[in-house]
């Protein structure tokens, strides 16, 4: 087997913090923008289609990284990537706000999101890396917890500042919080060094090959002949896509319809504080259930529901809504516990999260992206909320299909 070197752990104390604060910083960068998109469009002068493309870099970014960023800390280490990813999110978030044109603009959000993307692709590996254990799950409840802590905080900034600058703070805050969490990947790499991750962490075909037979069980075959990974693709991307939809363009949805600025923000602030709640929640049930088929199908129902609301009566209930799809959002930590769920073979496990992650980021990437140039188009959210709400009936479809007790070894096994 190749020579794999061994893990530098940190102390726990630090680790957590280190986890912590970057947990805090993963989605704060993508959510502030939301409430403030209309204002941003309006600042540069372009249209809501071409400042919705902004909306779409999470999902663009998470694909691209999500082929790149195992391979980049492979051949870096896990903590050197890690604090090359939180500097390039303070150099994206510490200028973007005195930018005066688009361009420059888009550029510095597709630098900011790339350092996101490192650090929500890589940040479970170096848990699992550097801890054991007890430690190891008190480590990723943080981190599940603080993310979704971060999705509800985000918006949030845009109620204390006002004026035509309003944005440029709302979005420039998030600075502080960024410079400790570069700080402290600093002081990390100086006490791990080059942490080449180990075979358990983010397994190489390679490693697995010359590892015991049990560890190499792959039966071979095509993923895209796979029922089962094909509904896990379609799952997750289109829950992405979902929940990428409602961190760009709720709030604009809301405020257009009548809404309050400052309640449009708190209904964006709900939905990563349910993401806080489905982190935990999620896990728990997974465990304790014999079948999780019922699970898609009622948080299918509930977003359906939530869209259904937005789109006839936005203004009679709108936090109600917000909570409906927050709820609805728990379909994320089901689709990626289905990841090791319906595979029995490491090997197998590692193919499917490189097919279903960065396959259903492009999705995730994509409808934003289509919400805004229907919005431009028509003059009206009705086409792209239809299109949202017809979307969440279809992830009851491809969640049931996911979450049937298949594995996917098997069906991957009957090809050959």
């Amino acid at each position: 087997m190749k020579e794999v070197s061994k893990a530098v752990k940190v102390g726990f104390g630090l680790a957590v913090f280190a986890v912590a604060i970057t947990a805090i910083n993963l989605r704060a960068g993508v959510s502030s923008l939301a409430p403030v998109i209309g204002q941003v469009a309006e600042s540069f002068g372009v249209s809501s289609s071409t400042a919705g493309i902004l909306t779409s870099l999470p999902g663009f970014c998470f694909a691209i990284m999500g082929w790149l960023a195992v391979p980049i800390a492979r051949r870096l280490g896990l903590s050197p990537t890690l604090v090359a990813g939180s500097v390039a999110l303070l150099v994206g978030l510490a200028i973007r706000p005195f930018i005066d044109s688009y361009l420059p603009f888009f550029v510095l959000t597709v630098v900011l999101v790339a350092g996101i993307a490192v650090a929500n692709i890589l940040l479970p590996a170096w848990v699992k890396e550097h801890s054991r254990g007890t430690n190891q799950v008190r480590l990723m409840m943080t981190y599940t917890a603080m993310l979704g802590a971060s999705g509800a905080i985000g918006p949030l900034s845009a109620l204390f500042f006002s004026g035509s600058s309003a944005w440029r703070w709302a979005l420039g805050v998030w600075v502080v919080p960024v410079i400790v969490q570069t700080i402290v990947w600093a002081i990390v790499l100086s006490k791990t060094k080059r942490d080449i991750p180990s075979t358990g962490v983010m397994p190489d075909p390679d490693e697995l090959a010359e590892a015991s037979p049990k560890a190499n069980s792959n039966p071979g075959g095509s993923l895209l002949k796979s029922p089962t990974a094909i509904a896990m693709l379609l799952f997750f991307g289109i829950q992405s896509a979902g929940a990428y939809a409602q961190m760009g363009w709720l709030p604009a949805i809301l405020v257009e319809d009548g809404v309050r600025e400052s309640t449009a923000s708190i209904a964006l602030a709900l939905l990563g504080g349910f993401n806080v709640i489905g982190g935990v929640l999620m896990p728990w049930l997974l465990s304790r259930l014999n079948s999780v088929v019922p699970l898609p199908i009622i948080l299918g129902a509930i977003t359906t529901t939530g869209w259904l609301g937005v789109m006839s009566a936005p203004t009679a209930a709108p936090l109600l809504w917000a909570s409906l799809l927050g709820i609805g959002g728990m379909c994320f930590p089901l689709a990626l516990a289905l990841l090791t769920a319906r595979t029995r073979s490491p090997l197998v496990t590692a193919r499917l999260s490189g097919f279903v992650q960065p396959g259903g980021y492009i999705i995730a990437g994509i409808v934003p992206l289509v919400m805004g140039f229907l919005y431009s188009s028509t003059g009206s959210w009705d086409a792209a909320l239809i299109m949202v709400t017809v979307m969440s009936l279809a992830l009851i479809i491809f969640g049931v299909r996911a979450a049937r007790n298949v594995y996917i070894d098997d069906e991957l096994a009957q090809q050959s």
